[in-house]
């Protein structure tokens, strides 16, 4: 279950709830993963630089969102404005390797970053799938700068070996502000149509749509229907379309659209593409926007999809569990093995994370593999850690084992209980009890201000 939110924020700080947005209010099971990609986030040079040394607000905003759900930081990339933000259930982490992330910039003839794409892409239970988060040019007149800077962002490669181009990805999803305008008809023509919710009478003078039928590059890209009003472009903090002198024509800028190599690659070949040849498979189950978010002059919009993977990968490279009960009170075990092809480093961590824990750096303390082994046999290895290290307080953790040479955590454990340190709490509630019953020896030199 993957959801993917795109949204033109407008420079505007992250609203007070987003609980619709990330339909975390729907009865239905959760999301594996949340794909967020953003345009026009603040990128003022104070903020900016700011943002370079430490997670940008927009990043932390949803982090605090999601990580109290159990889901992680996966990746992030940014390029001035434009960002895309990757969370993922823990579960999951395992399964998913080689995440690289580029950055193409279009604005004045490749030099600047306003406009562009930003790409992560990654194994996902051993198939290929990659993001592509884009803000193409603006005006009604730019149709073909807009498909001419998607192109050049198709053509991007990713840093490493035998990682494919972005069009040999198993799947490929593309969304952003692509800013395609509504042709030929007038504004009152469509201001109409929008307000009898004959939004059909639009879709075949939409510029994506009829670029899709002309130009080869987009043909094989699949978008779910429009049945929502076009996105841009409201009067702030209301769903008013423009009453600026501009008067601009409301356009679906917004979009979400994806691509599927499979079918694409037996489109051509006579006969259905059989199901059970295919390995992947993507649903959409819900396409819409969301009216009442108004810090911007663009709506959010988001798919919500179902992919369905035939794992080429379903078991992880790294299996881990703690040895025993685990106390703050004394040194700790962890067991883990690694699978015969495994490529271990001397820089392989094991952490100790919070189950509520934010991305791969957010953890309380960690163990070196190779340092801290206490016990080795063919089958497994054991590490330890200090009593020292964890937390007083005890709690519900888990434990990661960071691959150096992968770059992500492979392994993960099943959340576990730490019992707290009574030792510690007793001689603290000792000490408050204490500071309550000893009273100051002058009561009235405390009354001075």
């Amino acid at each position: 279950r993957l959801h993917i939110v795109t949204w033109n924020v407008g420079t505007a700080s992250p609203p007070p709830d987003v609980t619709s947005l990330l339909q975390l209010d729907s009865l239905g099971p959760a999301m594996d993963m949340y794909v967020i990609g953003l345009q026009e986030v603040n990128s003022r040079i104070t903020n900016f630089l700011s943002d370079m040394a430490f997670d940008d607000p927009w990043s932390i905003f949803f982090m605090t969102v999601l990580s109290p759900l159990g889901y992680i930081k996966l990746s992030s990339v940014r390029m001035q404005g434009l960002l895309l933000l990757i969370f993922v259930k823990h579960v999951h982490l395992p399964f998913i390797r080689d995440i690289h992330t580029h950055y193409t910039r279009t604005g004045l003839y490749g030099y600047w970053g306003n406009k562009g794409g930003v790409t992560i892409r990654m194994s996902l239970y051993g198939h290929t799938v990659c993001f592509m988060n884009c803000h193409l040019p603006a005006h009604m007149e730019n149709t073909e700068q807009r498909l001419d800077d998607f192109e050049k962002i198709l053509e991007m490669q990713f840093e490493g070996e035998d990682i494919p181009s972005t069009l040999d990805h198993d799947v490929l999803f593309w969304f952003g502000d692509l800013n395609f305008r509504i042709a030929d008809y007038g504004i009152h023509f469509v201001r109409e149509s929008i307000n009898n919710k004959r939004y059909n009478l639009l879709w075949e003078k939409d510029q994506l749509n009829m670029a899709k039928k002309k130009e080869a590059f987009l043909q094989d890209f699949i978008e779910g229907p429009l049945q929502f009003k076009p996105t841009y472009k409201f009067d702030l903090y209301s769903d008013v379309y423009d009453t600026s002198e501009k008067k601009r024509k409301p356009a679906w800028t917004d979009r979400i659209l994806w691509r599927v190599k499979n079918l694409c690659q037996n489109a051509s070949k006579e006969g259905k593409f059989s199901e059970e040849e295919q390995t992947i498979s993507v649903t959409l189950n819900n396409y819409i926007s969301h009216m009442s978010y108004g810090i911007s002059d663009h709506k959010p919009v988001t798919g919500t999809f179902g992919l369905e993977l035939k794992p080429l990968l379903s078991d992880p490279l790294v299996t881990l569990n703690p040895e025993g009960e685990w106390s703050a009170e004394h040194d700790v075990l962890i067991n883990y093995s690694a699978v015969p092809e495994f490529p271990s480093s001397a820089w392989d961590w094991i952490g100790l994370f919070k189950v509520t824990f934010r991305h791969t750096n957010d953890y309380v303390t960690y163990a070196w593999v190779e340092d801290d082994e206490v016990s080795s046999n063919k089958d497994s290895k054991q590490v330890y850690m200090s009593a020292a290290e964890i937390p007083d307080l005890g709690g519900e953790f888990l434990l990661g084992y960071y691959s150096n040479n992968l770059q992500s955590i492979v392994g993960i454990s099943q959340p576990f209980q730490i019992q707290p340190n009574r030792t510690l709490i007793e001689k603290d509630l000792t000490q408050e009890e204490n500071s309550w019953t000893q009273k100051p020896d002058n009561p009235e030199s405390h009354n001075e201000f």
